[in-house]
């Protein structure tokens, strides 16, 4: 129906209320028009009937309607403008959705027995490497001393580059170039300070990982925004939208993209790489869990790896893989913007934990990371087909999704005979201690991602993966 239309006659219908006596009536009246919001009867930007109107429908009188409008107006689900009427308003809906969303993860912090948490993203603290990394921040504070407890180089422990570019790209990244991080969303704010200016225009996938849309707000950057397809983002639009518009840069992830999953195509990064070098911007490539591959169909080819015109930007965070608590990561800068990428990084800070750094150094030099991701490989695989072979059995009439084949996620799409979005739906499982990531924190509108949910097994355990599935197809039900 037109968002503008008439409600007269049999319209009026869905508005119909029986009334009982244990509740006000301007609540039972703000509650029926929620559920229409929330089940899309009401579209974004629909007109409501007037107070009159609505009131004579349901034989009420007009404070009672006055009152119930009043209230969505609080709750962000509607618009009052004086003199025109009351509106739908989505945005403002989604944008408390956001809000609460990050609500809700600081209390879980505290509390996070109560919780089946599918938002994290981080390793299970029963899989942590502890009794090596003990052993080898010992052997630091043996060799070092005093020392490893100093401020360290700015742009990072020496050894530690020189193992990088030794270990993970065979020495074929100088040194110079590869600059230590507290993790890699300091990465994306560095190269974010580097190229992007107030009105800069830059492309991010649809949807996309929230920290970087923060930034990239923050920087007051026209984001252009282009779908994600099943093997990357979609090159045609990106081609089309080059030719009118001149864009300084692009953020993606080429690996199980946040939120959803999609590995990028071989085909697809040497396009991006043709259409950077033509049109003149840079590529930030965020490889996000590219160690956690469970196919044989997926191989290990990096974007940064295929660059041969030295316009990536490559991020890379041993957070997610390995320990949280470190906040370590790396970024390889292009040869053109090292000063500005070194300069800016003294200025951030002054310098990533030293103790941290050395303690990694060593750890790779030994080569216990490499036995380290196989194990974290092994043991994620087996979550991973868990959750597979679950959503497969029990939620198939309700959800469907891409198969990741790697990474910590999935992420999850209902289907049409589902008549909920995922905003409502994440208010119904946190009421039952079971917290999901509503797509609607992914993209530059929220109100785009009603449909999908993102779901990570990573922290949890078996049986709370288990038991997280089956009470999401309760509610589903």
């Amino acid at each position: 129906m037109h968002p503008n239309r008439c409600f007269l006659g049999d319209l009026m219908d869905i508005f119909n209320i029986n009334f009982n006596e244990y509740r006000p009536k301007y609540l039972q009246v703000s509650d029926k028009i929620k559920n229409l919001i929330n089940s899309n009867i009401l579209k974004d930007k629909e007109k409501l009937p007037s107070i009159r109107a609505l009131a004579l429908k349901l034989n009420v009188n007009n404070i009672t309607v006055k009152n119930a409008y009043k209230k969505l107006m609080e709750e962000g689900y509607v618009d009052i403008a004086q003199g025109s009427g009351t509106y739908v308003n989505k945005i403002i809906l989604n944008s408390r959705v956001v809000r609460d969303y990050k609500d809700t993860l600081k209390k879980i912090t505290a509390s996070a027995d109560e919780f089946i948490d599918f938002t994290k993203e981080s390793l299970n603290s029963d899989y942590f490497p502890i009794e090596s990394f003990k052993e080898i921040i010992m052997q630091v504070l043996n060799t070092y001393g005093a020392e490893a407890l100093l401020y360290e180089e700015t742009l990072g422990f020496m050894p530690l580059r020189e193992i990088i570019s030794e270990k993970f790209w065979n020495g074929s990244i100088d040194k110079d170039n590869i600059l230590i991080l507290s993790g890699a969303q300091q990465g994306i704010d560095l190269a974010s300070k580097v190229l992007v200016n107030i009105n800069s225009n830059i492309v991010l996938e649809k949807p996309t990982y929230n920290g970087a849309l923060n930034v990239f707000r923050w920087r007051r950057a026209n984001i252009y925004d282009i779908d994600i397809k099943e093997d990357g983002i979609d090159i045609n639009t990106l081609e089309q939208l080059l030719k009118k518009k001149n864009i300084e840069l692009v953020y993606l992830m080429t690996y199980f993209q946040n939120p959803t999953g999609i590995t990028c195509s071989d085909e697809k990064k040497r396009k991006l790489l043709y259409l950077a070098n033509k049109y003149d911007f840079y590529i930030i490539e965020d490889d996000y869990l590219s160690e956690l591959i469970y196919s044989k169909n997926i191989k290990h080819n990096t974007l940064k790896s295929m660059d041969k015109n030295d316009r990536v930007i490559y991020i890379k965070s041993f957070s997610k893989i390995f320990l949280p608590g470190i906040r370590l990561g790396y970024l390889i800068t292009p040869e053109k913007l090292k000063d500005s990428f070194q300069n800016f990084k003294i200025n951030t800070d002054i310098a990533t934990s030293s103790l941290m750094q050395r303690t990694l150094s060593l750890y790779m030099e030994k080569d216990y990371w490499i036995e380290h991701v196989r194990r974290m490989n092994t043991l994620y695989s087996k979550k991973y087909k868990l959750t597979d072979k679950i959503l497969n059995s029990c939620l198939k009439e309700k959800i469907e999704y891409i198969d990741p084949k790697g990474g910590l996620s999935f992420y999850l799409k209902l289907k049409d005979n589902v008549k909920i979005d995922t905003n409502q739906l994440f208010y119904l499982l946190k009421k039952k201690n079971v917290i999901i990531s509503p797509s609607s924190i992914y993209y530059k509108n929220p109100q785009d991602g009603l449909r999908n949910f993102r779901i990570s097994f990573s922290s949890l355990s078996d049986k709370q993966i288990e038991d997280g599935l089956y009470k999401i197809s309760q509610v589903l039900e």
